[in-house]
């Protein structure tokens, strides 16, 4: 998998808000917001290619969770990602 270029993450009021660039881009119904986690996989996870384990191995380094916890969360993030259309 790999993040589609296109999205640019912003703290807009406190907020990670993933939007789009470009003027051909902006769909303000496609505004996402993610939560602290997420925003640190987004960010750690650019311009590379990674998978769903790569991700879990992401969240055991950075956080305090056991590892089926962090495996279907990754998973969990890893298909909503894919259903709002930022991977490819």
């Amino acid at each position: 998998m790999k993040i589609r270029n296109g999205f640019k993450m912003r703290q807009i009021c406190g907020e990670n808000i993933l939007t789009p660039e470009g003027i051909g881009q902006v769909n303000f119904n496609k505004l996402i917001s993610m939560n602290a986690t997420a925003a640190f996989l987004w960010n750690a996870l650019q311009d590379k290619d990674f998978t769903v384990q790569d991700m879990k191995e992401l969240l055991l380094s950075e956080y305090e969770v056991d590892e089926p916890t962090a495996a279907r969360d990754a998973q969990t993030l890893a298909d909503q990602w894919t259903e709002a259309g930022l991977l490819e």
